[in-house]
């Protein structure tokens, strides 16, 4: 998202190998809000054809939701909260069985979330 090389590259090289990337629809709202409040029209434009180009993965069924719910509990009893979104975006991932990819290491407290870190 932030023309960062390393990330480009990696995409770069998972596409040439066949590989589909999402954008969670979580994920898109956090991004186009910001970019909209910064009035960030080049960067706004650059996001909606990445979007274009892989597509949104919606929150469309009572299992993601359960699952958060399931998320949330677990994340509660332990003292370790993190936000709604997030849980939401984790239990996403953990429905259709995708490979999360951020910097964010909150999502590592989320048992079972496949995720990888393109910064590191």
């Amino acid at each position: 998202m932030k023309d960062n090389e390393k990330v480009k590259q990696k995409a770069q090289r998972l596409e040439l190998e066949g590989k589909r990337f999402l954008i969670n629809g979580i994920s898109y709202y956090e991004i186009k809000r910001g970019l909209l409040a910064a009035n960030a029209v080049p960067q706004l434009k650059k996001f909606e054809l990445l979007c274009k180009n892989y597509g949104l993965i919606l929150l469309d069924t009572q299992n993601i939701f359960d699952t958060a719910s399931e998320i949330y509990a677990n994340l509660k009893q332990r003292g370790e909260p993190i936000e709604d979104a997030d849980i939401l975006i984790a239990s996403t991932v953990l429905c259709n069985d995708f490979i999360l990819v951020s910097h964010d290491g909150h999502f590592d407290r989320i048992k079972n979330l496949k995720k990888e870190d393109w910064l590191s």
